[in-house]
């Protein structure tokens, strides 16, 4: 199991193939995602990694951060994840993924924070049909009807689609198609949309329900300390 990646989104665009079929896309940005530490089963009781993305300054930062970063010998992140791997997928800390960590035509898991749309009724936010449009009713027209207050049940039920905040949720959109991926601007091409508004943080994976390619390389494809870039690296993650 190979470990995932931080991307921010950019933006939607289309590419062409050859036959001159445009297929939507969206396009996700590595800022230098490295990785910030390890997680062992001796000390933690779980295997992963800790990566980080993105540049933050350090003024308000906890020293205990400081600390953190400084024992990797990294520069701070803006956004921290774990991504949870096998025993011989770890990637040396400190050394950088590229974006041909994931190749093309693999299907991969995308996790983001969904738009926010603020208090929302019924009918936008769980799509109810609303009343009539005539024969009695005024006013009322995109209201969510009767909620079960009457004699029977006599209460309204505990989780009950009612109108309320939409937007600002944790999802994950299963099995995008990776379309291209460019190294030196550090971007991954996936097919569809993404969760999240632009700017937006995603975290990027293997697709859980799809099997890997062979020619994906392991642990990863990632760029050490010293500018050497490692793929089919050994089984402890060391780059060549």
């Amino acid at each position: 199991m190979r470990s995932g990646v931080i991307a921010q989104k950019v933006g939607m665009t289309r590419v062409f193939t050859e036959t001159g079929e445009h297929v939507p896309v969206t396009v996700l940005k590595l800022g230098n995602c490295q990785v910030v530490g390890h997680r062992t089963t001796e000390k933690n009781g779980y295997v992963a990694l800790q990566l980080g993305s993105g540049s933050r300054k350090t003024v308000y930062m906890p020293k205990a951060e400081r600390g953190q970063f400084a024992v990797a010998k990294v520069e701070p992140k803006r956004k921290l994840a774990e991504f949870r791997v096998s025993e011989d997928a770890l990637i040396p800390v400190g050394a950088e993924i590229q974006a041909d960590h994931f190749v093309v035509g693999q299907f991969v898991d995308v996790t983001g924070t969904s738009v926010g749309k603020g208090f929302a009724g019924g009918m936008k936010r769980w799509n109810f049909g609303g009343l009539r449009a005539t024969h009695g009713v005024s006013v009322s027209h995109r209201s969510i009807g009767s909620t079960g207050g009457r004699q029977d049940p006599g209460k309204t039920w505990k989780n009950k689609k009612m109108p309320g905040h939409m937007g600002v949720d944790r999802i994950t959109t299963l099995n995008l198609r990776v379309v291209q991926t460019d190294v030196e601007r550090g971007l991954i091409l996936v097919e569809g949309a993404v969760p999240g508004s632009k700017g937006g943080w995603i975290a990027v994976r293997d697709a859980v329900k799809r099997p890997l390619p062979k020619e994906a390389p392991k642990p990863g494809k990632f760029k050490v300390a010293s500018g050497e870039q490692a793929a089919e690296a050994p089984a402890q993650g060391e780059g060549a």
